[in-house]
């Protein structure tokens, strides 16, 4: 039985719904953001939790010997991007719930995280959606 022409969309009605569509996933994506996963290892000493404003955040591995406790990984929007001291803020944050006294990144790229397929199935275009992944090492100086 066909569709009824009540549930049917115009030539014109399919273009605007698509468009409000993309619109409104691009607006749910506007907003920067910064989210974060902890995970600390197992078999090391788990010390009690630090403030934010002692730990460091270090691009090189430190001289001074140290403990490491844990993994911290950062995922962060691209377009619009989050300021830096915002992500920075989120690794002491994260750092702090495993005791640590620095966290050493060891991996800071900006990556495809995921896409959107747009148009008709004869004339598709798929668009990248960029994203911020960090890497970072909690350390506790000995």
């Amino acid at each position: 039985m066909p569709p009824s022409s009540s549930h049917r969309l115009s030539r014109w009605q399919r273009p605007l719904l698509v468009a409000a569509l993309v619109a409104s996933v691009l607006a749910l994506g506007a907003c920067a953001s910064v989210d974060a996963q902890t995970t600390a290892y197992v078999g090391v000493e788990h010390p009690e939790p630090t403030l934010p404003n002692e730990v460091q955040v270090l691009r090189t591995e430190p001289t001074r010997p140290h403990v490491r406790l844990g993994e911290i990984l950062v995922d962060a929007s691209v377009e619009p991007a989050p300021p830096i001291t915002e992500i920075e803020q989120k690794l002491r944050e994260e750092g702090t719930k495993l005791g640590a006294d620095a966290v050493v990144v060891v991996y800071d790229r900006i990556q495809p995280v995921a896409a959107y397929v747009t148009g008709p199935l004869w004339s598709r275009d798929i668009e990248t959606i960029q994203g911020r992944k960090l890497k970072g090492i909690a350390i506790k100086y000995q």
